[in-house]
């Protein structure tokens, strides 16, 4: 019967018995080529397996042919023998129905992800268990811990079980307090987490989609079969094989993925020996390169930001200390434990005595408030900079922000707007058209000449849909682009057909222009064309055109004159950009096997003025930072004429007779050829650096940290990169910044706007701000307290705090809900933009102002709480309002704790709902736990009217206190103090450069580095 069932069944599925043969003898080739690999230890040949479309048992949506195993394993194994059996990347489009020139439909995208999967990221934070078993390794907490244990043994076996319960006490409570830090750790991870998503989604690529249209999409939208457009800067978004591009090639970086069998941290990828792309890899040279996508993924990933901030850094030595000496003092209170017990001297040990786990749970509340008040700072501080378009990618660079002193901008589209015109165009030597003029008027000659040097010396590009035209590329070549269409009738289709392209040349910050040689099919006529900075390019000239077509010898005065029409023009504002053309023997062509292009004897066409407004409101952000102490340097590679013009646009240059020559002002070669010694004099001076390349805005960060600086640079392509790693702070922006100036950034500026840094500085200001209130607010109880217990016990009444539960609810209050409602309250103000910068050290130094504050607290709950000791009532009675006074003490000084320097404590509080919120959770608490818990509270009663009257009375006092006593004038030498000077600060300068060497270590190889930064640490 089973044979029979068996030979139906054989007979029924044919189809099925013939697919599994297939893969029968695909796995037992694949194995055995991967053991002929391994023994031989080189490449297999693999082979290519093809289901037939008819013996496939479901739908494949049409892509039943492709086996998308092996397709993922082409660009992982790099294997060319596989690739030519697609019939190379043409045979591997046709399969996957992409037409390479044209791209494939916006409405296929969603077929093509069901069928071959997403491009997506998913990344999960830590866990909270691993914070809470990292807060608990500390081998001093743990020792703490155990000596109390102990104690609590000896307590017990004495029967004295009030102490005991002391000692359960101070064990919980400090279990509690290191748990909440780990719990605010936690909620810091998941923020950073939530930062991380928002950051991955301004992650964009180019696309070419619905017949070449190209379009700019988020790289999870990216699905298989999708042409990429290639950039400096981009990350290559998915697995995928290089097509054809502007100069035949790529380099791209492979450093930061999985090693592929090669020690190069560069790789050269070409359409012959190596077209394959690895997803992450970054594009180091090349433009305009197209891509065909092979294989998308899910990849999973655990964020972390592990690395310690300075401050933190500074918090964990402290917190490591005073645990070392509450560690301390638990082995001496568990040395005399033992020695009292076997002596039998342990009479009336209950009544006196200091208060031995109050005394520990004071000193490591300390540490530990100190610790979480940061750590809740940080996380309000990046959390109010995610709203204000500033993401931070490293929790270092939010605490760095408030330090910085310098801050080093480009210009274009973070002082501009990036919404650029061309307003005014130059032919030959005199005939000059406004912005008002609509068309250009020129030969037939030149214009054809215009639309060459516009239409195909680019990386943009132009899509005409209907009567509407859309650009594509960098904001300079989209409005290149537009006027050449708009002003100038250009027809890209037409150029694109009419002429091949034989070599591009990019645009390179360096020699600040682009070239492109190109054929004429129709009479096969080469031409070379040049753009770039007006200046650069007329030097190269030795011709000019007239408007009517004639070529004119260019002699010494008119050049002098054409200079002088540049510089004018840059004075406006404006940044010009000249064309250039000459006409080449074919024959040469043939020659030119190293494709130079050729940079002498060329004709000028045309220089162009192009406008980009400043943004509103930048001039008020730069007031702001010079109020702030913070200088406010442009480094840009636009002329200097333009860079001084927008420069006093924008308010980072005074109105006044020629600036340069008070050394405000200079060129990029300029100070590339001063000497060490006068580099370091003048680069703390200088305003505006102009026509500067990105090796001299390094340059300049490297003086500016070693004359004590800490340094703040923006940028957005490629070769910023070295300058922002090299800087305290990078700061690249979301909407014109490369991926790989995304990657080397602290923080990215999602607007792109000047106003946007100002925004985070002030944000980074306020966690050093928050810290300065929560030790105005946490100190005044420690002190009394301690204070307190020593002279009570000095005057035999003994320590009225004792119980383990009025331990941990204090400490809660001074430590928990005071850094929450502080860290809550601690918005941007212009006061704290008044001050100078701060270097992490110094904001754990106490300034005269807080001493002052929180000295006359101190004294004022000292008077206080003596008062109530010595009281005649009854015993739990004065232990029940000597607790619920020090506990509103505590509550009524927190609104003092708001406001460090002004007198109205007050102001903005009615619109915080979480500091209110705190406040009124914490004053429902201690009514509960006065009046209905206090039956589980030893030595507590309930309290009628008239000592709740007293309690408050005694506790409301602190406002009038805090108000007189911030008339009384203190010494400002700490605020001078506050002035960043390495010479004063050697340490500290250390520790920051350590901690930015160790985030920088993963992405700079040693060869790069040279053994430089090491060497001067």
């Amino acid at each position: 019967m089973i044979h029979l069932q068996y030979e139906i069944e054989m007979n029924t599925k044919a189809g099925l018995r013939a697919q599994q043969r297939w893969k029968q003898a695909y796995i037992a080739i694949s194995i055995s080529n991967k053991l002929l690999a391994a023994l031989k230890k080189k490449k297999s040949h693999h082979l290519l397996m093809i289901i037939p479309e008819a013996t496939t048992n479901h739908d494949h949506h049409g892509f039943s042919s492709i086996d998308k195993a092996k397709i993922t394993d082409l660009v992982k194994s790099k294997d060319l023998e596989l690739l030519r059996d697609f019939n190379g990347v043409q045979g591997l489009a046709d399969a996957l129905q992409t037409n390479l020139e044209d791209g494939i439909s916006s409405q296929d995208a969603e077929r093509r992800k069901n069928v071959f999967g997403s491009n997506t990221s998913l990344s999960l934070p830590k866990a909270f268990s691993s914070f809470l078993v990292e807060a608990f390794k500390d081998t001093t907490k743990l020792l703490q811990l155990v000596f109390t244990a102990i104690s609590l043994g000896f307590m017990i076996k004495q029967e004295r079980s009030k102490q005991a319960w002391n000692d359960v006490g101070s064990i919980f409570e400090a279990v509690v307090i290191i748990a909440l830090s780990a719990l605010a750790k936690f909620i810091q991870a998941r923020q950073f987490h939530q930062l991380s998503k928002k950051l991955n989604k301004i992650i964009r690529i180019d696309v070419l989609r619905d017949r070449g249209r190209r379009q700019t999409i988020s790289i999870f939208e990216v699905v298989v079969g999708d042409v990429v457009v290639l950039n400096i800067g981009d990350r290559i978004p998915a697995d995928g094989l290089f097509i054809d591009g502007q100069d035949h090639s790529l380099l791209v970086d492979e450093s930061s993925m999985m090693s592929t069998g090669k020690s190069d941290r560069f790789v050269e990828i070409d359409a012959v020996t190596n077209p394959f792309l690895i997803s992450g890899s970054k594009v180091i040279h090349g433009n305009y390169a197209r891509m065909l996508v092979i294989s998308v993924m899910t990849t999973t990933s655990h964020d972390s930001d592990d690395q310690q901030t300075t401050l933190q850094s500074l918090l964990n030595k402290l917190t490591c200390l005073i645990s070392k000496v509450a560690c301390l003092v638990s082995f001496i209170n568990l040395l005399r434990i033992p020695i009292r017990y076997f002596s039998g001297n342990t009479k009336d040990d209950d009544q006196n005595g200091i208060n031995i786990p109050f005394v520990i749970s004071n000193i490591v509340a300390i540490a530990e408030g100190l610790s979480l008040a940061f750590t809740v700072g940080l996380m309000y501080s990046t959390k109010g900079m995610m709203d204000d378009q500033a993401i931070v990618k490293k929790l270092s660079a939010c605490e760095a922000m408030g330090t910085a002193t310098v801050i080093c901008t480009h210009k274009t589209g973070t002082l501009t707007m990036n919404q650029m015109e061309v307003t005014k165009f130059r032919l030959g030597i005199d005939h000059e058209i406004e912005d008002d003029s609509t068309t250009v008027v020129a030969g037939e000659k030149v214009l054809h000449l215009f639309h060459q040097g516009v239409g195909l010396n680019t990386t943009g590009s132009v899509y005409k849909s209907g009567n509407t035209f859309e650009y594509s590329g960098s904001p300079t070549e989209k409005t290149i682009l537009s006027w050449g269409v708009m002003n100038l009738g250009m027809k890209m289709e037409k150029l694109k057909n009419d002429y091949a392209i034989f070599h591009a040349q990019a645009f390179s910050s360096e020699k600040m222009r682009s070239g492109v040689l190109i054929r004429k099919k129709d009479d096969n006529t080469v031409h070379v064309h040049w753009k770039g900075a007006a200046e650069t390019v007329l030097a190269m000239c030795s011709n000019y055109y007239q408007n009517t077509g004639h070529k004119m010898s260019l002699n010494h005065n008119e050049r002098t004159h054409l200079e002088e029409v540049i510089e004018k023009m840059a004075a406006s504002g404006l940044r010009c950009i000249a064309f250039a053309h000459k006409q080449i023997p074919a024959e040469e062509l043939k020659h030119n096997e190293d494709k130079t292009l050729d940079e002498e004897g060329l004709t000028l066409l045309g220089i162009v003025g192009i406008k980009d407004p400043c943004r509103p409101g930048v001039k008020e952000a730069i007031v702001t930072c010079r109020a702030a102490g913070v200088h406010v340097m442009m480094i840009t590679g636009a002329n200097l004429y333009t860079a001084k013009a927008i420069a006093t646009e924008c308010g980072i240059l005074e109105v006044g007779p020629d600036v340069s020559n008070n050394g405000v002002v200079i060129e990029g070669k300029e100070f590339r050829n001063y000497t060490e010694e006068e580099r370091m004099d003048v680069c703390d001076k200088i305003l505006v650096m102009a026509r500067s390349t990105p090796s001299d805005k390094l340059l300049m960060v490297q003086c500016l940290k070693k004359q004590g600086h800490v340094v703040a640079v923006t940028g957005h392509r490629a070769n910023d990169a070295p300058a922002m790693k090299e800087a305290d702070i990078g700061l690249s922006m979301g909407i014109e910044g490369t991926e790989v100036a995304k990657e080397s950034s602290d923080i990215v500026i999602v607007d792109d706007d000047f106003g946007s840094v100002v925004k985070g500085l002030s944000w980074g200001r306020c966690v050093f701000h928050n810290i300065q209130k929560f030790i105005q607010f946490q100190l005044p109880p420690n002190l009394a307290a301690l204070a307190v217990n020593f002279i009570s016990d000095a005057s035999g009444k003994g320590s009225p705090l004792i119980t383990s539960v009025q331990m941990l609810w204090v400490n809660l209050v001074m430590v928990t809900f005071g850094a929450l409602a502080l860290a809550t309250d601690h918005k941007p103000t212009k006061e704290v933009m008044k001050k100078p910068p701060v270097i992490g050290a110094h904001a754990l130094r106490i300034t005269s102002v807080v001493w002052r504050n929180l000295l006359a607290q101190s004294l004022y709950q000292i008077i206080v709480i003596l008062l109530i000791i010595f009281f005649n009532v009854n015993e739990r009675v004065r232990n029940t309002i000597f607790f619920n006074t020090f506990v509103f003490c505590q509550l009524f000084n927190l609104f003092n704790s708001r406001k460090v320097e002004k007198m109205n404590v007050f102001e903005g509080v009615h619109k915080n709902k979480t500091f209110l919120g705190i406040v009124g959770l914490v004053i429902v608490l201690q009514v509960v736990m006065v009046e209905f818990l206090n039956i589980f509270v030893a030595d507590m009663e309930k309290l009628n009217m008239k000592q709740w009257g007293i309690c408050i009375v005694f506790a409301s006092l602190s406002w009038p206190i805090g108000w007189f006593v911030k008339m009384i004038p203190v010494a400002s030498s700490y605020l001078r103090s506050m002035v960043v000077d390495l010479r004063q600060s050697q340490e500290i300068r250390l520790e920051v450069d350590k901690l930015k060497m160790c985030n920088d270590a993963r992405r700079w190889s040693k060869k790069e580095r040279g053994g430089r930064r090491v060497k001067e640490l």
